[in-house]
């Protein structure tokens, strides 16, 4: 049984993300937070498609596929930043972090589109009422995700719970395809309570206040094991930042 999302309204985002640490909202505040309507981003959806392997998996899985993207939004303009490697400090990412990650760059219909520039400036100013972006900028890297089950299981969070060394970290479930599991939980960096749900709605978003909350999604398998190259979970996770962009000179 699958356990809803605690939604909250896009009116309410602010004040829940800074009470709890994190928010969930459905679809329809998403497009009222994007400006676009579904029909513009299940356009951009088609993009999933054409995503390549990730090579970098440290387990021997094949079950990861992504590009990358990186952004600076400042004021209300947001700029895509030349192509660069993503890379984590080992303290974060215990599996993959140290290491240069250099992912085929996210295509042009994508990364161009107004549906995602507004979304990355509405929801910037969304985070300046929590916490203010330094010098008016946020450093923003977009990851394109499908993981499938080709193998019999994928998982979305290898390095298991964990944080991303960011400010905040927001998770769109762009659609889950003829799968089981693939729970979201996040718990407290600094305390007892935790809470578990399923992002199974397309186009709902979480947002994650990353100094104060570590989360995980549990591996997913396919409805039908015979059939499992058709069984999927696709999402785009963006992460915001203030002090620049990690890199491996940190």
């Amino acid at each position: 049984m699958l356990l809803e999302p605690p939604y909250s309204s896009l009116n309410d985002l602010p004040a829940q993300l800074q009470q709890h640490g994190y928010v969930v909202v459905a679809p329809d505040q998403f497009y009222a937070l994007s400006g676009h309507q579904e029909n513009d981003w299940a356009q951009l959806a088609k993009t999933w498609q054409h995503l390549p392997p990730d090579e970098y998996l440290r387990d021997g899985g094949r079950y990861r596929q992504r590009r990358h993207a990186s952004f600076v939004i400042k004021n209300t303009s947001v700029q895509l930043a030349p192509h660069r490697a993503h890379w984590q400090p080992v303290s974060y990412n215990a599996l993959h972090g140290g290491i240069d990650r250099w992912f085929e760059p996210c295509e042009e219909e994508f990364v161009n589109s107004d549906a995602l520039k507004d979304c990355l400036a509405n929801l910037g100013r969304q985070l300046n009422q929590i916490k203010p972006a330094t010098d008016d900028a946020w450093y923003v890297e977009v990851h394109q995700f499908r993981i499938d089950t080709t193998d019999g299981i994928g998982r979305p969070t290898p390095e298991g719970a964990h944080r991303d060394g960011v400010d905040f970290v927001a998770v769109l479930m762009l659609g889950r395809n003829k799968i089981k599991g693939g729970e979201t939980r996040v718990f407290e960096a600094n305390g007892p309570q935790g809470q578990r749900f399923t992002l199974n709605q397309s186009f709902s978003l979480m947002v994650l206040d990353d100094e104060r909350v570590i989360h995980e999604s549990t591996p997913i398998q396919p409805i039908d094991p015979d059939n499992g190259s058709h069984a999927w979970r696709d999402t785009l996770v963006v992460t915001f930042r203030r002090q620049g962009f990690q890199n491996s000179g940190q």
